[in-house]
């Protein structure tokens, strides 16, 4: 199928922020999931049929995750992987601040991107890739919003981003993580 069509490619600088925690990959995970409630977009749209308008959905939500982010997606890569021969415990997930991402979308749906943001964390224990012992606990990592949304060089979604950055380091800081220096403003 050939319809035609332009492409434009855009350079932009993303940062990757790597957090080692002590803390146990289970306990972590537990944490994580109890600050930040799973919504799928099923659910989503059932609830905002109750409430009755955008704005009434979101200020149900604020009631129910105070960080503003839902998971709306998992997935436990470490299990599938263990078939590869990896022992390594692992989760992705992707979390929304649903009123932060209706502004996004509002301003280009290209955005959408970047939200929800991905989030992985896995298991440090045995040795490493050198063979050399490695910490024990979770290394936490994902990429820093306002980086990504940056490259759109719009004003109100750079805006967002940096937006998305507080509430991502006062999510980690609600779970007792330190707040990584690439999300303090």
């Amino acid at each position: 199928m050939s319809n035609g069509g332009d492409d434009t490619t855009v350079d932009y600088r993303g940062q990757r922020v790597r957090l080692v925690t002590g803390v146990r990959f289970d306990v972590l995970v537990d944490a994580f999931e109890l600050a930040v409630p799973e919504l799928s977009d099923a659910d989503a749209l059932a609830r905002l049929a109750e409430a009755g308008d955008w704005t009434g959905f979101v200020r149900e939500l604020a009631w129910e995750s105070p960080s503003g982010f839902f998971r709306v997606w998992s997935s436990r890569p470490g299990e599938l992987m263990r078939h590869a021969g990896s022992a390594v415990s692992s989760v992705v997930w992707l979390i929304a601040n649903h009123g932060i991402a209706a502004r996004l979308f509002r301003h280009d749906p290209a955005a959408m991107l970047y939200s929800p943001l991905r989030i992985e964390a896995h298991a440090l224990s045995g040795t490493s890739a050198s063979a050399e012992p490695a910490a024990s606990g979770t290394l936490v990592s994902f990429d820093v919003p306002s980086a990504q949304l940056r490259g759109f060089d719009v004003n109100k979604i750079t805006q967002a981003g940096a937006e998305l950055d507080r509430a991502l380091g006062d999510l980690l800081e609600d779970i007792g993580l330190p707040r990584p220096t690439a999300l303090r403003r």
